[in-house]
């Protein structure tokens, strides 16, 4: 049986079946989310650690670290970032 190869339109979510709209936003949040990951990795900080720092609980950490970005605002992540020093911007195509 041959295998089906489908390329990917860059947005993992809209690949998935999500409304455009949804897919965009998701994808912005899963961004943030990995920003967040990989400072806590630069900063080796344990999830408790991090919490501390960013002023929120261990749970919240954990969803960002299991990537449960559905969780997650798109605002809650910008202040996260803001509170870590990750530089977040905004660039539109038009």
């Amino acid at each position: 049986m041959a295998k089906r190869v489908t390329e990917s339109s860059g947005n993992v979510f809209l690949d998935l079946g999500f409304p455009p709209h949804e897919a965009e936003v998701m994808l912005l949040r899963a961004k943030l989310a990995e920003a967040l990951r990989v400072w806590m990795e630069r900063e080796k900080l344990t999830q408790a650690e991090t919490a501390k720092r960013l002023g929120i609980t261990q749970p919240r950490v954990s969803e960002i670290v299991r990537g449960k970005v559905e969780l997650l605002s798109l605002d809650y992540l910008v202040g996260l970032c803001a509170k870590a020093g990750i530089p977040v911007g905004v660039r539109l195509a038009a």
